[in-house]
């Protein structure tokens, strides 16, 4: 077990991602612009929604502003997790809409492993994306019976044998020599992204297809048919909010999506006969099932990127990605690391980072488009952003374009969403169910037995 003092005392402050990717200078937009579709964020569902917008209709004028430069969010800055994760579960879809939707749905998301992946060759983007599979390793009994569930639930939903199955504690030692291991549930054919690289490219690509891309650019306002930036309006006939976990900055939203922070940590080079020790020699996608999320990657050039939830919710929906967390809440991530992998010992961590996810008051991603006014917006992924932006980005497109789809027919497509809680009542409650989710991880490594209080919080957010 790790304290704070493992941790080095001048760690790199900005994500491991952005050493290896050279962003090009975008200008500001400093005079007044029409276009058809204005769009706010320069992260994934920005990006996506262009590129599908451009694909179905080329004679679209589209333009991207960012406050800060392409990346910048939670799309530069994420454990790379690329997988066919759905925050609410599909229970949810399936109480919503039915058990043939349900089922369309997760084999949509799993597709879009797969577009994702064909996307980038497209455009020629190299070193974003790896197909690889994920492993839940699985601790305790709490844990294994938690993952008996799941894929009792996944075969409800059409996903078989060969895209998740149960392992047993030898099997699962061969992907990845976690200690404690009672089994773990192998997840097939996901992959490993490099955030950044995959943002980086796909503006590059749809700025070739035409899509002008604006950093710098703060959105002071948005309305119907116009953005108010410092130095000009951008007006459009349609504009989309592709924010995310920063929608709480903007006039009036504060109270539409929290942001709540995710912790990130990087290692150095691990040595070859370390990995020797370690496995995930396919850099498998790794993390545990307790219920504040852990998450991890091997990177390409043989490090560890590790991620976890539990960073305290700020008062007041506020975002300081620079100040982030305090020390105590990247030594918790350490120490995660270090329960599963207790033969990082000693290895130094060179870069600790954090960044914000939008959740919605009912942990519910929602697409939007209203017709009448022209304003779309996309988000709340809740840590599945990287395939659930690709998906609301094509749907958006879809919405927009007035496209009758299967996926405008989903019912992740909806006109509004329940408001938080004001302050202080929003701060206490999210605060207390982080601490109560902690406390129930507590419970069940000592115990091995499911946490009944986790279990109530599960019910009442679900």
């Amino acid at each position: 077990m790790s304290s704070s003092t493992d941790l080095p005392v001048t760690p790199a402050t900005r994500p491991l991602w952005w050493e290896d990717v050279e962003l090009p200078e975008r200008p500001a937009l400093e005079g007044d612009l029409d276009v058809d579709v204005a769009i706010v964020g320069a992260g994934y569902t920005g990006l996506w929604a262009a590129h599908h917008l451009r694909a179905l209709d080329p004679s679209l004028d589209i333009a991207i502003v960012d406050a800060h430069h392409v990346g910048h969010g939670a799309s530069g800055r994420n454990g790379g997790w690329c997988f066919d994760g759905f925050a609410p579960g599909l229970a949810r879809i399936e109480r919503e809409a039915g058990l043939d939707t349900a089922r369309r749905f997760s084999r949509a998301l799993r597709s879009t492993i797969d577009e994702i992946a064909r996307v980038c060759d497209d455009y020629g983007i190299d070193g974003a994306v790896h197909r690889t599979d994920g492993i839940d390793f699985l601790r305790n009994r709490a844990q294994w019976d938690r993952a008996v569930e799941e894929v009792e639930e996944a075969r409800r939903y059409g996903i078989g044998e060969g895209e998740l199955r149960l392992l047993g504690r030898a099997e699962t030692l061969t992907i990845g020599r976690a200690a404690d291991v009672v089994g773990g549930l192998l997840s097939v054919d996901h992959a490993a992204v490099h955030p950044l690289r995959l943002a980086a490219g796909l503006a590059a690509g749809i700025e070739r297809d035409g899509v002008r891309i604006f950093e710098r650019t703060p959105a002071l306002e948005i309305s119907p048919g116009a953005i108010r930036t410092p130095g000009a309006i951008l007006r459009a006939t349609v504009v989309i909010r592709a924010t995310e976990g920063y929608t709480a900055t903007l006039p009036g939203l504060r109270r539409l999506l929290v942001p709540l922070y995710s912790v990130m940590i990087a290692t150095a080079p691990i040595p070859a006969q370390l990995w020797d020790e370690i496995g995930l020699a396919d850099r498998e996608l790794f993390a545990d099932l307790r219920h504040l999320v852990v998450y991890g990657q091997r990177t390409a050039d043989d490090r560890i990127a590790f991620g976890g939830r539990g960073a305290p919710y700020r008062y007041g929906s506020t975002i300081d990605t620079a100040a982030g967390p305090s020390d105590r809440a990247y030594a918790g991530v350490h120490d995660a690391l270090l329960e599963i992998f207790p033969q990082l010992t000693g290895i130094p961590i060179t870069h600790r980072w954090t960044g914000v996810l939008g959740v919605t008051r009912d942990w519910h991603p929602t697409v939007s488009f209203d017709r009448r006014s022209g304003v779309a917006w996309a988000g709340g992924y809740v840590g599945s952003g990287i395939t659930n932006a690709k998906l609301a980005g094509h749907t958006l497109a879809d919405l927009i374009l007035g496209r009758d789809t299967e996926l405008t027919g989903f019912p992740w497509v909806r006109d509004s969403t329940r408001r938080w809680e004001p302050e202080p009542l929003r701060w206490m409650g999210i605060n207390a169910a982080l601490r109560i989710m902690g406390s129930a991880d507590a419970v069940e490594t000592r115990t091995g037995r499911p946490a009944r209080r986790a279990a109530a919080l599960w019910r009442l957010l679900g």
